[in-house]
This record gives structure tokens, sequence and C-alpha cells, in this order.
């Protein structure tokens, strides 16, 4: 049986060294590869629109894509029903983007190239010049290599980012979830919320019982719906933000 107190008095310190550090940059990570962080990025970005913030969304780095542009970030800003920003075309919203779909430590290897975790975080700090409020998209799931000496998560731990962990229901999320969790709590990152990307639909009996659990134990939870783009759907993240 889950021990339900242990996950609840983890959930419950993320929470309150959040409460205690409000930031203007979120980072958005997943249990995995797929787990939904785009959509969940760019209907957060969204979110924020129609409360009148003025918000950005960031790449940390872009894999499996060989266009100009970063292809999460194009579909942020489908979602956020706008055009591209001057920032998307310099290349300041995705300062690193890499052809094959893998860890940026080995896609960047295998471009002959050298990831600087410094640009990345310079690219973050132009755009709160003129934005309020940076979503940073991660890539893969929390504990990816970032370089050959530090993950993603460590990037995180080192700016302090309050991170938005999306999760959904299908088998295995919730040991995924858990250790996730456990990863950001070791490293003393707050956690904003969860997202439950809830499409596409699982095991109806599986998706129930994740999203119990996590509702049980995280007030700021937000459900991710099904995603059409041609009518997007308005999600209200006031459970993270506010």
């Amino acid at each position: 049986m889950i021990d339900e107190l242990s996950v609840r008095i983890l959930i419950k310190k993320l929470h309150h060294t959040y409460n205690q550090v409000q930031m203007s940059v979120y980072f958005i990570t997943g249990i995995d590869t797929d787990a939904g962080k785009t959509f969940a990025t760019g209907l957060a970005a969204r979110y924020l629109l129609r409360c009148g913030k003025k918000v950005i969304t960031q790449k940390l780095v872009q894999t499996g894509h060989d266009t100009n542009l970063s292809g999460d970030i194009l579909i942020h800003r489908q979602l956020m029903q706008c055009e591209t920003f001057a920032e998307d075309i310099d290349g300041t919203t995705s300062p690193y983007r890499f052809t094959f779909p893998a860890s940026p430590e080995l896609a960047a290897k295998l471009e002959g190239q050298t990831l600087d975790p410094s640009n990345i975080a310079a690219a973050t700090e132009r755009l709160l010049t003129r934005f309020d409020t940076v979503l940073l998209e991660g890539t893969g799931g929390f504990c990816v290599p970032l370089t050959p000496s530090m993950l993603v998560a460590d990037y995180v731990a080192i700016k302090k980012y309050p991170v938005i962990l999306v999760t959904s229901g299908k088998l295995g999320s919730i040991n995924h979830t858990v250790l996730t969790l456990e990863a950001i709590h070791h490293r003393k990152i707050p956690l904003a919320g969860i997202v439950f990307n809830d499409y596409p639909q699982t095991d109806e009996t599986i998706r129930q019982d994740s999203f119990d659990l996590f509702q049980r134990h995280c007030k700021k939870i937000v459900t991710l719906p099904h995603v059409d783009l041609n009518a997007i759907p308005n999600v209200d993240f006031s459970a993270v933000f506010y």
C-alpha cells in the first residue's frame, strides 16, 4: 500500500517552500517525455494572458526538430493565439535546437556542439526585461542529462525556479510522479503545483485512482483536457499561480 502520509508530508513541504519564494519564472516539467508539457505550458500562458499578465514562454532545449524555430514554441503561440515574438525569431526563447530526439546532452554531442547552461539563463534574464512572467518548458523528464555534468533538475535547483509538474493517469504515473516529487524535494526546489493530463484516455480505473491520490494530497492541481488546436480550451490555472 502507498504510504499516503509520506506523500502528503512531501507535497506539503514542497508547497511551503513555494509559498515562501514567489518567482517570475516557472519551470514546467513532466514525469517523462510526451507527458503533455508543451500543451500545459501553452495553456498556462494563455491563462495568464487572459488575467492581464505580460507572459512569454521559453524552451530550455529543443530536440527532435530540424527547423529554425522551436516546434514547441510554435505550439505555445498557437495555444496563446498570438503571433511569434521577435524573441522567437532571434532564438531567445529557444537558445538551443537540435535535430536528434534525445536528451540535450546527447543531442548536442551528436551535432558536435557544447551546451552552456549560462546561455539559457542569460536568455531568460533578457525575457524578464520585457515580460512579467516566463514559463520555461523543460525537455523530457526532470532528471535527464542537460550537459555531461549536469541534470536538468540540477539546473532548476541552481535557479530555484518553482516547478509545475505534468503527470497523467496512465499506468505507472503514480510511481513516476512520486519519484519526481522526491527529486524536487531532495534539491529543495519549490513546487507550484501539478497538472493532471487527462489525455489520451487510458484505463478509467487506473486514471481515477491516480487522480484521486494526487488530488487528496495536492490542492494545487489543474486538469488538462484533450486539446483541439481548432477549438482551444480555456483552462483555469488559478490553483497553480494564485
